[in-house]
């Protein structure tokens, strides 16, 4: 466990970063600081790997204080994850992974291994490993600067909001990604974001501050939804909080109903038979039961002919389909999943697909409601997340240079060019 004990950071020209912060991380979780500009989350985390000093108080791992350890070695057993990668561009995506363990006496043969075995574990393709860093997309480059913090294989990995410079798409699939390595790995995590919404999906413990480095609350997010500490606390998560907190909700025991769903190939008789009284459209899926879209059971109506669209034989033409919108998986997703696809459907009606999007039935927005009335009674919990299948060709951001994060002294030297050398300092 690492513990923040009172520990404060006052600055020569009297700013106060850091004002007499307690906090217990607790070991193999994720622990998310998040506020606003200024609030003193970085250098809380900077604090940790004593790249920047405290002004007081004390930070204790597994009960010893981290002030009596040599800062190198200390920082050396300590994963670091910054935003834009923080990557050497004159080395190689292999050469950067195994930076740590060249910096650890590791041989060269033995460092590359490593660092091969995390491109696998981080969804990185081996093809990669003698490309340069401004030869990857946004979202690879962080994979890379992840794969990098995990190659000595530390207890505790700090970072530093790692994803806030990637696009919406490649974002949510590295946060998808560290999850399944946290799940795998049990890594003690202290994340860094303003994001609140990943703050949610990302943390068991998110530790919220304030402006002069406050601590407003510390709490699972549940708890935090659901109850916030004060009137900043509940302002910083937004008035859709209500919303938010489904996503603790499983969609597990949601009721659907595989009535109103046919084949392309449906007979009238079929059709008359999966008309529900209360819904005029039947949802229409291929013969492996995906689904393809509503049609209205009047259109449904036998043909020869399927006009412009693609054929359905003697069912309706896929033209004349609504569309389906985005089905949720039954029992992974959550309520606020589901919640969302019924909303966004022409029908009103979501779809639940299984894990190989097969339609196993439709949930209509009552339905979903009724569950979150239920829900509410019971206790949440965080839906499981799917495998992460990484979205980096959508990435097109450019990846420049990266910056060295500052720190409170002069900084340590950094490695040379020669990735053979043996390296001198501590990352």
């Amino acid at each position: 466990m690492i513990r923040i004990e009172s520990v404060t950071k006052r600055y020569a020209d009297g700013t106060v970063a850091v004002d007499d912060l307690t906090l217990d991380i607790p070991d193999g979780s994720i622990t998310v600081l998040v506020g606003p500009s200024g609030c003193g989350k970085t250098t809380t985390l900077r604090m940790i790997n004593r790249m920047i000093e405290p002004s007081g108080g004390r930070i204790l791992l597994d009960g010893q204080d981290l002030a009596q350890q040599p800062v190198t070695a200390l920082r050396r057993s300590m994963g670091y994850v910054i935003q834009n990668a923080g990557l050497f561009q004159h080395r190689t995506i292999v050469d950067n992974i195994a930076t740590v363990p060249r910096m650890l006496g590791w041989d060269r043969g033995r460092a590359r291994e490593r660092a091969r075995e995390l491109m696998d574990r981080v969804g990185l393709d081996a093809t990669l490993a003698k490309r340069y860093p401004y030869q990857l997309s946004g979202g690879q480059q962080q994979r890379v600067g992840v794969a990098r913090a995990l190659a000595a294989d530390p207890p505790v990995l700090l970072m530093d909001e790692p994803f806030s410079a990637v696009d919406p798409i490649v974002r949510k699939g590295l946060q998808a990604e560290l999850l399944r390595i946290q799940s795998e790995l049990g890594k003690t995590i202290v994340f860094v974001t303003h994001d609140i919404d990943e703050a949610i999906k990302l943390g068991n413990m998110i530790a919220v501050m304030r402006t002069g480095g406050h601590l407003a609350q510390y709490a699972p997010p549940d708890e935090l939804l659901s109850a916030p500490a004060d009137a900043f606390v509940e302002d910083f998560l937004g008035t859709d909080r209500g919303i938010r907190r489904l996503s603790f909700f499983t969609s597990a025991g949601l009721d659907v109903t595989a009535t109103p769903i046919v084949t392309a190939d449906a007979d009238a008789a079929q059709i008359a038979e999966r008309t529900l009284p209360e819904l005029p459209y039947l949802l229409v899926t291929d013969a492996d039961g995906k689904p393809l879209g509503w049609a209205k059971a009047e259109d449904l109506a036998p043909r020869t002919d399927a006009g412009d669209g693609a054929s359905t034989e003697d069912g309706a033409s896929t033209a004349d389909l609504l569309p389906h919108g985005r089905p949720f998986v039954l029992g992974q997703d959550s309520l606020r999943d589901a919640l969302d696809c019924a909303v966004l459907s022409p029908t009103g009606w979501a779809v639940a697909v299984d894990g190989t999007g097969k339609v196993v039935g439709v949930t209509s927005q009552e339905t979903i409601a009724t569950a979150i009335r239920g829900a509410h009674a019971g206790r949440a919990t965080k839906p499981a997340e799917p495998d992460a299948d990484a979205p980096d060709a959508a990435d097109t951001s450019a990846a420049g240079p990266a910056q060295a994060p500052a720190t409170d002294g002069p900084a340590p030297d950094a490695p040379d060019g020669d990735a053979d050398a043996p390296v001198k300092a501590a990352r």
